[in-house]
């Protein structure tokens, strides 16, 4: 018998896993393949935590995979010695979100740690912020971010309030694995875990602190006021966590012409509107573009549905429509214009950082330059700019002004440590105020700043590759371009080749060869002639290979032509 059915008759037979469980997977007998790919591995806990499907089985998102991996965390807690400060907990609108909460709660205090859960759903950023504010040693979120409906996840935040970083990712990666048997996972009695002051309620208390340190954030309150009988702003929440503290903080700035997308205001773990709850898909904005005209509004913005990522469009003044912004737009949009303003009013720090990934814009590059702010790249992964926040309050060697990543996720502030997406909207808003004020719109902005800083262009290519044979393809593709790597795309000279995982950087035309510098990952990267470049990395959380490449222009058509040739030969070369 293999492995996987040996496991499938054990989750049929032994006691420990319950009725409901056993029936699921009963209605699968005979499905030899789907039996393999709920059985064939273990769902893995990976340096961010857990992302799967929910269902039965060893492979799948189920209260006993999150058990395991929530007793492997107990485990380095313990070991660490900082049981005793807690950790908080925060769940989105997914099916069995609630469920999995409870369980990690449970299973904490089964082991002696106070959890502190929230007691409905709240957006991942105030996750990061609650366990800051309440000093815990760890914060998880129950989330499957911008994923289709059958996807949840499990993440693991550290009491700097970032997602955890090496060597701690690993250690926590390893205590997980350790766990051989789910039976090992403890657990206990609700009743008695909040008689024993081990499961904690909060909520409303921690809702206050963190609007109320988002509001700090606004540079021009008066501009905001000015304009608050003028500006119309549409939001959509994607049937996520944003709906609540959104429309809270942008009422209590002054806003008064707020508009939300009736359709997707409730949470809905279906997402029954929507294809796909991600803000990064055209489509997902059908019905906020739709309220939009009916308002004319000047800025439509959207969250996705634990509201760490921010989406828009705004209206092109010439023709009247309205214009998409990659997050790499948005990003420069609120970097410039907090740099420009905090300049203006003698609030910007002499030993400022701005920090962006290796996939994000290159047009942050002359932003900074100009206003004389040093500019830190990082590997892809929010968790990174949070540790560069933790490293700057640790040396006291910079402060930090804003950080972002090309997959629409920003951060204002160090009131959280991850992208924060109601942060987004409130400085966006603010932004659109400005603009409102000046006569121009939030799109007629960034074309200024295309004007002044260059045609910075950016797209991606994704290939799915789900299952066994999925995963290797992925790993094939990365060897295959690590062994035999392209000197040239769209005749621009590869100038250097970074390979992460080996930690090697390669001048391709003189074969010297030195440290990137970063942390060990498996990405590849070309920096090419003319601010142009490409690189390959695998998904860390879906069964995705992705292409990013980026260029510059002479103008908005240039460098999309650029941008185009520059793709295709990328899928040539690298995707096939």
């Amino acid at each position: 018998m293999n492995d996987y059915m040996k496991s499938y008759e054990y989750w049929l037979t032994d006691g420990y896993f319950d009725a409901d469980t056993k029936k699921e997977l009963e209605g699968i007998r005979g499905n030899e393949a789907e039996i393999e790919d709920r059985f064939y591995k273990d769902l893995e806990f990976g340096t961010g935590g857990l992302r799967g499907v929910i269902g039965a089985g060893t492979n799948r998102m189920n209260i006993y995979t999150v058990r395991r991996a929530t007793q492997g965390l107990a485990n380095y807690i313990l070991k660490e010695g900082t049981g005793d400060k807690g950790v908080a907990i925060a769940y989105d609108c997914r099916r069995m979100s609630p469920e999995f909460a409870d369980v990690a709660a449970l299973c904490l205090a089964a082991n002696g740690i106070k959890a502190y859960v929230f007691d409905a759903l709240r957006p991942t950023p105030e996750l990061s912020f609650a366990l800051r504010h309440l000093k815990c040693t760890a914060g998880i979120v129950v989330t499957a971010s911008h994923n289709p409906p059958e996807y949840n996840g499990y993440k693991v935040y550290w009491e700097d309030g970032a997602q955890v970083t090496s060597p701690r990712d690993t250690d926590i990666v390893d205590c997980v694995a350790a766990i051989k048997d789910f039976s090992e996972a403890k657990t206990m009695d609700l009743g008695e875990a909040k008689a024993k002051g081990l499961y904690n309620v909060i909520g409303k208390e921690i809702d206050d602190i963190y609007i109320e340190e988002l509001k700090k954030l606004i540079i021009h309150p008066d501009i905001i006021r000015e304009m608050s009988k003028d500006i119309k702003i549409v939001y959509s929440p994607f049937h996520g966590t944003g709906n609540v503290p959104v429309r809270r903080v942008l009422k209590e700035l002054g806003f008064e012409n707020v508009y939300v997308v009736p359709e997707q205001e409730e949470p809905d773990p279906d997402f029954t509107t929507l294809d796909y709850p991600n803000p990064e898909d055209p489509k997902a904005f059908t019905l906020a573009l739709k309220l939009a005209k009916e308002k004319d509004a000047d800025i439509v913005m959207a969250t996705d549905p634990d509201a760490d990522r921010l989406g828009i469009y705004a209206k092109d003044s010439a023709t009247g429509e309205y214009m998409p912004f990659t997050g790499n737009m948005s990003g420069i949009l609120i970097a410039e214009y907090r740099i420009r303003e905090l300049k203006k009013e003698g609030k910007l720090p002499s030993d400022g950082a701005v920090i962006k990934t290796i996939v994000s814009s290159n047009m942050i590059d002359p932003i900074a330059e100009e206003y004389d702010q040093t500019l830190i790249e990082v590997l892809t992964g929010f968790k990174y700019i949070g540790e560069q926040i933790k490293w700057f309050e640790e040396k006291g060697n910079h402060s930090y002004v804003f950080g972002y990543e090309e997959s629409y996720g920003c951060l204002v502030g160090t009131h959280a440590r991850d992208k924060d997406a109601v942060d987004a909207v409130m400085c966006l808003a603010e932004v659109a105020a400005w603009c409102k004020k000046n006569g121009i719109t939030v799109w007629d902005q960034m074309l200024n700043i295309y004007k002044k800083y260059g045609y910075f262009r950016e797209g991606i290519h994704t290939v799915t590759l789900k299952g066994i044979d999925g995963a290797a393809e992925i790993q094939n593709i990365m060897e295959r371009i690590r062994k035999d790597p392209p000197k040239e795309f769209v005749g621009l000279k590869v100038r250097e080749f970074r390979d992460y995982k080996a930690d090697k950087a390669v001048n391709m035309e003189t074969g010297e060869e030195k440290k990137t510098g970063l942390p060990s990952s498996n990405v590849l990267y070309f920096d090419l002639e003319n601010n142009s470049w490409c690189c390959v990395r695998p998904s860390g959380t879906e069964p995705k290979i992705k292409f990013y490449m980026g260029v510059k222009g002479t103008s908005l058509e240039d460098s999309e032509e650029k941008l185009t040739a520059l793709r295709d030969e990328v899928i040539e070369k690298l995707a096939k």
